[in-house]
């Protein structure tokens, strides 16, 4: 295993404590745990927390920031934080307008966090929870029950976080999260596995010739693995099935386009180019396109796509400005 590191049980502190001190004057950590905060608190207006094991970089720690979250949980590499851990990033980001969690689908991540919710609503905390499940590859997989919380959770992150700026209440800023989650659908694909730290090896194998479609965050598989194919032909695959989940014909979309953390550039964007003329002659208009790593999977090469069916509102808070390490607008 060849790694830029220390030891290996520092990973996921180390990595944090990087992360504070690129924005000190932004962002600092709990003395807790691996807890990120936005160092300006909220006053009066919705707090949102999100988080999930490492090794999703920039997710979760680098949207936190104004106009997306109050606070980031990082659990080990690939493992929810503890309810402990989640509660503490609640209390120390906590308004009297109350905390909105956003969870990943994953099996450990949400029992973590609902946890913490009601841990937190003993202590008179307002609190609550929305569950992002956007990856339309799988319907059950290894760590979920129904569809995974992938790359489309940023979106959620904010665009929930913008209805949150404005000032809703609670309610008003969960019905955006569910809004958002339900005009949002990802998947991806991964021609290379990566390699967790503490394991020292790769977490699945691929032939030279072969790529997993439909492949979670955490390495785990897909739909089915075949002959590696040209980018144009990959991203028609994904997209078919996404554009088969939901009607996107005469809408307008957001549209991502997330390396999986080793992916260079280049290739990013020759499947962008293939995904915006696609888009075009499906009737589906392109409102705004990302294309970068936002949700990866260490150093995994491959890819996701995701789209967001837009309205007058959802472009509104898309649109709004957000001041993150990882997504500036």
């Amino acid at each position: 295993m060849k790694k830029i590191i220390n030891e290996v049980e520092n990973v996921e502190q180390e990595m944090i404590q990087g992360l504070v001190k690129s924005r000190p004057q932004k962002l600092e950590k709990l003395e807790a745990g691996n807890i990120v905060v936005r160092k300006e608190r909220k006053q009066k207006k919705v707090a949102l927390v999100s988080g999930g094991g490492s090794g999703h970089e920039p997710a979760h720690g680098g949207f936190v920031g104004r106009g997306m979250l109050d606070a980031a949980v990082a659990g080990p590499v690939f493992t929810s934080p503890t309810p402990d851990m989640v509660y503490e990033g609640i209390k120390a980001v906590a308004t009297d307008a109350g905390v909105l969690c956003i969870v990943k689908n994953y099996t450990g991540d949400v029992m973590n966090f609902e946890m913490a919710v009601d841990m937190a609503k003993d202590e008179d905390i307002k609190a609550d929870y929305v569950v992002v499940n956007d990856d339309v590859a799988v319907e059950n997989s290894s760590f979920t029950t129904g569809r995974r919380g992938v790359a489309g959770t940023i979106l959620v992150h904010k665009l929930t976080g913008a209805r949150a700026e404005e000032g809703a209440t609670l309610e008003e800023v969960k019905a955006t999260a569910e809004k958002v989650i339900a005009n949002v659908r990802s998947m991806g694909m991964a021609i290379q596995p990566c390699t967790v730290p503490a394991a020292g090896k790769p977490g699945f194998e691929l032939k030279e010739d072969e790529m997993e479609i439909g492949i979670g965050i955490h390495g785990e598989p897909g739909t089915h693995r075949e002959k590696l194919l040209k980018a144009n032909e990959i991203a028609k695959q994904l997209l078919d099935k996404i554009l088969a989940d939901i009607d996107y014909k005469g809408h307008e979309v957001v549209v991502v386009v997330n390396g999986m953390g080793a992916t260079p550039l280049m290739e990013l964007y020759i499947v962008n180019n293939f995904v915006q003329d696609y888009l075009k002659e499906k009737g589906v208009k392109v409102y705004d396109t990302m294309v970068g790593n936002y949700m990866t999977s260490i150093e995994m090469a491959g890819f996701s796509l995701t789209l967001l069916r837009l309205d007058d509102e959802l472009k509104r808070l898309y649109d709004a400005p957000a001041d993150t390490a990882a997504l500036h607008r």
